[in-house]
């Protein structure tokens, strides 16, 4: 599996490596109040990738935590605690009238 996962990794930095080569053109974005940004065109393309994928791997990576506590916390009430239950104490004699203390 890890091979896999290194095959894939491997792949996407030599497709990037490729595009970035074959595109490295200056595109101009208009931005708000008449402004221009001259940028390339790899630049922009890497820019709105991670603008997508930060935040929905943030929400990811905190459900995953928020799933790890949460089933720590289950397993932690399911073992009962470290120690025996209690055993009852035996309630003090009542007080009869005309026992000597």
């Amino acid at each position: 599996m890890r091979f896999l996962k290194t095959l894939i990794w491997v792949t996407a930095i030599v497709g990037l490596i490729v595009f970035a080569i074959n595109n490295w053109v200056p595109v101009s974005v208009s931005l708000w109040g008449g402004l221009m940004l001259d940028t390339k065109l790899p630049a922009l393309v890497i820019a709105a990738f991670m603008l997508g994928f930060f935040p929905l791997y943030f929400l990811h990576r905190a459900m995953l935590w928020r799933m790890k506590r949460r089933i720590m916390t289950l397993e932690g009430n399911q073992r009962g605690g470290g120690y025996p239950p209690a055993t009852p104490v035996a309630p003090p004699p009542a007080y009869v009238p005309g026992d000597a203390a």
